[in-house]
């Protein structure tokens, strides 16, 4: 027990344990900082990989709306678009 307070009167260890204390807990980037900050980037990269999925199959889409026809199936069937003279009747399952 003695020999252990002999090295806390040690003037180097008492600034390094300030120090330590002061880099890891105190600090504007502290641990509890860096941990939140790797977690947030982990989810920002997974709605990332989410948006480019999500970006390969709108431009699949738009490059099947070149064609007239695949254009206005598109827009009666997504949109309920409709030409002047018809009626548009949605059935609807519960």
């Amino acid at each position: 027990m003695i020999k252990r307070l002999k090295y806390f009167r040690n003037k180097y260890v008492i600034t390094f344990s300030i120090f330590l204390v002061y880099i890891l807990f105190l600090d504007d980037v502290d641990i509890i900082t860096i941990f939140h900050q790797k977690a947030k980037l982990s989810e920002l990269r997974e709605e990332r990989d989410y948006m480019e999925v999500q970006l390969k199959q709108t431009k699949a889409v738009l490059d099947e709306l070149s064609d007239i026809n695949a254009l206005e199936k598109f827009a009666r069937e997504k949109k309920m678009f409709k030409k002047e003279d018809e009626d548009i009747f949605v059935i609807a399952y519960e």
